[in-house]
This record gives structure tokens, C-alpha cells and sequence, in this order.
């Protein structure tokens, strides 16, 4: 399993440092081809969207594929979609069409590498050392994030397309990785268990209280979705940051978050106490989102965004453990569906951050806050529930 779970961790890391790399240049890329300066904050939370959407449509699809033909070949397919959409972003030069064709492709292909990344881990894992699993899962996403950014910032100085060129080329060597290394997780038999009961899976995994699960799903990513589409622009109306300080505050916070995830949440977080945890890093996401307000120049900020990556990095592979942990369904489609909340939530979030942004610059972030206090709500409703027995694991 050490063995599986490391291929896992390098292939994750790779993917998502080519994802985190354009981090800090979408919004100075979107403000290059923009025809007025308001016009920035629209395209941005637009490509961000338009690639959740297709992530939100097609992650159970991939999930459910999965569970049919297995996860290694499904994985290679988003690995090699992913490295095809960041090429064409970075030949895209001032053509818009050619940039939302690539978050289009890029959003259609990542349910494939993430929620089938995450069934993978499930099934290679028991219950008892599901959060483990996930805390690798996370921390590798983590690391990818830490480094992403920043080479992003550092790239940038040649020009805000090679940052794009790069990830293409690390998401090939991740797909020629795969090809050598990846083993497959699911055996025959599981793959035509799957095909028997796959009518019913998607619409069962919703029943009783796995609904709460997964809204918290949606309510994390939401409010994460906001601050990732506004901080930058929020960075620049109010100290002035460049791209290079958004890649180093976007280091820092990944960094901050890893070492949480592989060391205090492997260590400390025990089966059955997720939980808790859960509300821990809803109080500490919001915590962060609050004195973000506070911020007068990137180094507060990031400070502050440090908070917040803590408390995210605590919540979210409890939440992801918790829901392979419990679900009715297979894995790939449960993996699938909380891909999808996750999506849903980079749809609505980066539009609604726009919007809030044009009210006030500072309410996204007052606003983030309070949907991450309010969502201890629906982990009350869940835990109750559970308690009451309601929900059967599938074993």
C-alpha cells in the first residue's frame, strides 16, 4: 500500500503543480487582453467557471467510467487532457476563444485525475486508514499548490504564457509516469459489481444524510473558489501586488497547509474523530477570511491566508474521508459526486466573488467567512443523523 500511495502522491503533486502555476498570471493574462479595466474581473471568474462547470458535469461520468473499466486508464485520460489544454492556453496569445476552449478541455478532463485519484486511495485503503490516505492525497494537492504558484510568479518574469507551457509539459511527464508505474486498483470482479447496480448508485449516494456530506463538500470549495477568484484582484486595487507576490503568498499558505496535512492530520486525526476536526477547520477557515480584511500589504496577507490554509487543510480531507467512509455507493461514484460538489462550488464562486467584488471589494471576504461559520450547521445535521443510525457503511 506504501508503494501505491507514494506513485499516488508524485503523480498528484506533478498534476497540481502545473495546475497551481497559472494561478498568479490568470487574472494579469485576462487584464492583458481585457478592453477595460472592469472588464478583468468578469473573464477571470468566467474561465475559472466555465472550467468548473465541465469538471461539475463530467466527474461522475469519470467516476462511474471508472468503476467499469478501472482507474488507471481513466486517470491517464485526464492526465493527457490536462496536458493538451494548458498548450493550447499557452499558444493562446490575446485570443480569447482559444483561452476559454482551454478551460473548457481542462475542465473536462480534471474529474478524471481527481476523483479517480481519490477512489484510488479508497480502494487501497481500510476504513481505519482512510483519513491517512487522504491526508497524502491532500498533502501532495498541497505541495502541488505550494510549488505551483510560486514557479508560476517566477516564470512570469519571461512572460505570462510560459507558466502555461510548463504545466503542459509537467502534466506529459505525469502521463508517461502513469503509463510505467501507475498499477490498477479495482479487480475484475469489483468492475462487474459495479456495472450490476451503476443505475441506481448516483441517485442513492444523495439519500439520508450523505446530502449534508456532500453540501459541506460544495460549501468549502465555494467559499475557497471566492477567495481565489478576488484576492489577487482585491491585492492589486489595495497594496498593489504583482504576480510574483501572489505565487509567494500562495506558497507560503500551500506550504503551511501540507506540512498540517502530513504531519497533524496523519498523526493526530483518529478514525471516528473527523468530526471534530471538521468544525475545527471551519472556524479557522472563517478566521482567516475575517482578517484578511485587516491585510496592508501582501506579507500581512499572507499572514492571514496562512490561517485560512491551516484550517482548510484540516477540514478537507476529514470531509473526503468521511464521505468514502460512509457512502452506499462505489467509490468511483461517490469520489465522482464530491469531485462535482467541489466544481459546482469553482461555478458559483468565482461569478458571485465578481459580483460581491463590484458591491464592495472587501465583502467576499466577510462574506466567505460567514458561509464557512454557517456550514457548522450542516455537520450538526450530519453528525446527528449518523448517530441515530441512519447511515450504513458499505463494507
Amino acid at each position: 500500500m506504501k508503494r501505491k500511495l507514494f506513485i499516488v502522491g508524485v503523480m498528484l503533486f506533478t498534476v497540481f503543480i502545473g495546475f497551481g502555476i497559472i494561478i498568479p498570471v490568470l487574472p494579469q493574462v485576462a487584464s492583458d487582453v481585457s478592453l477595460s479595466p472592469g472588464a478583468a474581473k468578469w473573464h477571470t471568474g468566467l474561465m475559472l467557471s466555465l472550467y468548473s462547470l465541465m469538471s461539475f458535469l463530467l466527474a461522475p461520468v469519470w467516476g462511474g467510467l471508472s468503476e467499469r473499466i478501472g482507474r488507471r486508464p481513466v486517470i491517464m485520460i485526464g492526465v493527457l487532457g490536462f496536458s493538451v489544454s494548458f498548450f493550447l492556453f499557452g499558444i493562446s496569445g490575446d485570443n480569447l476563444v482559444l483561452m476559454y476552449l482551454s478551460r473548457f478541455l481542462g475542465g473536462l478532463f480534471s474529474g478524471a485525475v481527481t476523483a479517480c485519484m481519490v477512489a484510488y486511495v479508497a480502494d487501497i485503503t481500510a476504513d481505519e486508514e482512510r483519513t491517512k490516505g487522504m491526508a497524502v492525497v491532500g498533502m501532495s494537492i498541497g505541495m502541488g499548490f505550494t510549488f505551483g504558484p510560486l514557479f508560476g510568479g517566477l516564470l512570469s518574469q519571461i512572460s505570462v504564457h510560459t507558466p502555461f507551457f510548463a504545466a503542459a509539459i509537467l502534466s506529459m511527464l505525469t502521463f508517461l509516469a502513469a503509463w510505467a508505474y501507475l498499477e490498477e486498483s479495482l479487480p475484475p470482479e469489483k468492475r462487474q459489481a459495479a456495472r450490476a447496480k451503476e443505475r441506481e448508485s448516483r441517485w442513492s449516494a444523495f439519500r439520508g444524510p450523505m446530502k449534508y456530506l456532500y453540501a459541506l463538500a460544495f460549501f468549502v470549495t465555494f467559499s475557497m473558489a471566492i477567495l481565489e477568484a478576488t484576492l489577487q484582484l482585491y491585492g492589486m486595487e489595495k497594496f498593489h501586488v504583482e504576480p510574483l507576490h501572489v505565487g509567494y503568498m500562495f506558497f507560503f499558505c500551500g506550504l503551511i497547509g501540507a506540512l498540517v496535512q502530513g504531519g497533524f492530520v496523519r498523526r493526530f486525526v483518529k478514525h471516528g474523530q473527523e468530526s471534530r476536526y471538521i468544525a475545527l477547520g471551519l472556524l479557522l477557515s472563517a478566521a482567516g477570511f475575517y482578517l484578511l480584511l485587516l491585510a496592508n500589504s501582501w506579507l500581512t496577507a499572507t499572514v492571514y491566508l496562512c490561517v485560512f490554509g491551516v484550517g482548510n487543510a484540516i477540514l478537507r480531507p476529514c470531509v473526503v474521508s468521511l464521505i468514502t467512509q460512509k457512502t452506499t455507493v462505489g467509490q468511483g461514484t461517490a469520489s465522482g459526486l464530491s469531485s462535482s460538489m467541489d466544481s459546482l462550488g469553482r461555478i458559483v464562486g468565482p461569478v458571485l466573488g465578481a459580483s460581491l467584488m463590484d458591491i464592495e471589494s472587501w465583502l467576499p471576504f466577510v462574506f466567505s467567512g460567514t458561509v464557512s461559520v454557517a456550514a457548522l450547521a450542516l455537520l450538526a445535521r450530519f453528525r446527528s443523523l449518523d448517530r441515530g443510525g441512519l447511515l450504513v457503511p458499505e463494507r
